[in-house]
């Protein structure tokens, strides 16, 4: 499964769990920001595949949480970037991968 299938299942799964699709003036929002800009931030920024985000999301989301070594970036937008990534780590839960 591609990373752009991955995170549109994730996507679907924010929207499922009741996150915002889109804002009161029709523009993307919360789901649309944590699949397609939070998480590839994270890809981005750590030189990784989604496949070791999903084989190694402990890790992330330890390291990106608050006393982590990079918890000025899991900090940024409101906390948008742990918080992406701990709904990741939920929807990889639930879904099983």
């Amino acid at each position: 499964m591609s990373e752009q299938d991955i995170l549109g299942l994730f996507e679907h799964y924010l929207e499922l769990r009741g996150y915002s699709s889109r804002t009161p003036s029709g523009h993307p929002s919360t789901t649309y920001d944590y699949a397609h800009s939070r998480i590839p931030f994270v890809l981005r920024n750590e030189g990784i595949s989604i496949q070791t985000l999903i084989t190694s999301t402990d890790k992330y989301v330890t390291y990106y949480n608050v006393g982590g070594l990079k918890a000025y970036l899991g900090a940024k937008s409101h906390n948008a970037v742990i918080n992406a990534i701990k709904r990741f780590k939920e929807f990889l839960n639930d879904v099983q991968f």
